[in-house]
């Protein structure tokens, strides 16, 4: 069996995990110095968010020299220190790739906007005039260059110029850097945006276009399968059939996929800020979906949140005093006794929280700037515009760390690029790892038990109650192995239809008992039961 299919896999998004440097930006040697406590978590390898050389337009997406570091988080040889130290202690490294465009500032850039004749003109998309098509972050796809009369094309933001795969001279750069990173001792690549790689911005095609999948085969015959390096995918539009096409073994194209459709159901038409009520039976639905359909052909990954998705415990839990520890052991019963590579990101084992504004002048972000910006032009007054951004802006995952409840943390001694969650004096590793019966050593046990147990990782997966409001209940089988995984997801006592004979409970975050009639508020249990012996 391939190594991430039983791993449990880490995002660390540098500038916020730990700074050595006083200068209020985490760094690479602080990730060196907390290599003791995630090989105490458990877990398998790290996802390691841009530490490119980079403008930071956009945090590190925006990348400027892929084989240089970026100053504020350190040199190259604290990279090639962090790859090592990370192998002693058993954890592999995941570098986050971004690939579809680079950086402005990039030199493949600067020469093709400053010099029409240069085999760099075509590495990126340059037409006369400009289509309808809108940047992710707002306003058109297309940066007019008063220098050349040309348009550029960009999906993020202008400082983003996206890349044209079409050139076979951009592919072949591309895998040459991805070889390099593979010989400093890699394990794989996390890949940004990979499903607009294919795009066609004439014919309007953004994600999915029809040579996306010939690249993708090409990478993996030139980079991926010569180094054996695990790969997942960013791609925002997957469905079940084209997550196969990504990831079935057969295909030689990556090893998984994120997929977001579970993320976005509280998005009315699509529209991130526009929030509307959860419906918890569309997402077990949806959770269901990509556990059956790539049961046999392909892989999924399992998560709650990352770096641009809202603290998982605000968003789908109860950030309450009363059922924050609760609420968060039980999100994770849930996605880690699923089939698929789980990813923690980071805080997530102690129950981080969103982290409320109260003026436009807190936004860090550029995506929640541009809409403050947009929302306003809009006639949205800034009490709605504010609301939106609390549940679902960048800056709710990107706040620093917090590892004690001394000032800032304990993350910095400077002061923190970006401000900590006040909350951090009670919510923070230190008091994780003095109490035994924290969200810390929760994740930790559901770690060991993917680890032991081929069920979590081979099972068949059935869920026994899907029209139910408030209860996920479902089952895992193997051979003549039978696990019953039951979560509340409500603040209320809840009776069930299920009456299981119980073998023994193998991990709950309540009160031990083996009536599975019953679930308190926020109550998940994983139980051994007798096969087929419902009662």
């Amino acid at each position: 069996m391939e190594w991430w299919k039983k791993a449990v896999i880490y995002q660390i998004y540098p500038r916020s995990f730990y700074d050595t440097t006083g200068n209020g930006i985490g760094d690479l040697r602080g990730i060196i110095e907390k290599l003791d406590y995630l090989s105490f978590l458990g877990i398998d390898a790290i996802w390691l968010s841009p530490v490119y050389e980079s403008p930071q337009y956009d945090n590190g997406y925006d990348i400027s020299n892929y084989e240089s570091i970026d100053e504020m988080f350190g040199t190259m040889e604290d990279m090639e220190n962090l790859i090592q130290e990370a192998h002693r202690h058993h954890i592999k490294i995941v570098m986050d790739l971004v690939v579809n465009h680079t950086s402005f500032q990039h030199p493949w850039f600067i020469e093709s906007k400053n010099n029409l004749d240069s085999k760099y003109r075509d590495f990126y998309i340059w037409r006369d005039t400009a289509n309808e098509l809108q940047s992710t972050f707002g306003g058109s796809a297309w940066q007019f260059d008063e220098e050349t009369g040309q348009y550029y094309f960009h999906l993020f933001t202008p400082e983003q110029p996206d890349l044209n795969w079409e050139n076979s001279d951009v592919r072949q750069e591309i895998y040459q850097m991805m070889q390099r990173w593979a010989d400093k001792g890699i394990d794989g690549f996390r890949m940004d945006v990979i499903d607009l790689i294919g795009k066609n911005p004439d014919a309007g095609i953004t994600n999915n276009g029809p040579l996306l999948h010939d690249y993708l085969y090409e990478m993996n015959q030139q980079v991926l399968e010569p180094n054996q390096l695990m790969t997942v995918g960013e791609t925002w539009g997957a469905t079940p059939k084209i997550a196969k096409q990504y990831s079935s073994p057969q295909r030689h194209e990556l090893s998984m996929v994120f997929q977001f459709e579970h993320v976005t159901l509280d998005q009315k038409d699509g529209n991130k800020w526009d929030v509307m009520p959860l419906d918890f039976v569309e997402l077990k639905r949806v959770f269901d979906k990509w556990q059956n359909e790539l049961e046999q052909d392909g892989w999924n990954s399992l998560f709650w949140n990352n770096h641009d998705l809202p603290r998982a415990v605000s968003h789908f839990g109860n950030d309450s005093d009363e059922y924050r520890v609760k609420s968060a052991k039980m999100l994770a019963i849930v996605l880690h006794m699923q089939k698929g590579t789980p990813y923690i990101y980071q805080g997530e084992e102690i129950g981080m929280t969103n982290t409320p504004i109260h003026s436009v002048d807190e936004i860090n972000d550029i995506e929640s700037q541009n809409f403050y910006d947009q929302a306003s032009e809009d006639g949205w007054n800034e009490s709605r515009i504010l609301d939106a951004i609390n549940i679902n802006g960048r800056d709710n995952a990107r706040r620093p760390m917090a590892w004690n409840s001394d000032a800032n943390g304990g993350f910095t001694t400077g002061t923190p690029w970006l401000s900590l969650n006040p909350a951090y004096t009670q919510i923070n590793v230190s008091q994780a790892l003095e109490d035994s019966n924290s969200i810390f050593y929760f994740y930790k046990q559901l770690i060991k038990l993917r680890h032991d147990y081929l069920i979590i990782t081979e099972g068949d997966f059935e869920d026994i109650l899907p029209d139910h409001p408030t209860i996920y209940a479902y089952t895992r089988t193997l051979n003549h192995q039978k696990w019953l995984i039951l979560a509340n997801f409500s603040d209320q006592f809840v009776k069930t239809t299920l009456d299981f004979k119980v073998k023994k409970v193998i991990l709950s975050n309540d009160e031990i008992h083996f009536d599975t009639t019953t679930l308190n508020p926020y109550e998940a249990v994983v139980y051994e039961i007798d096969e087929g012996a419902e009662q």
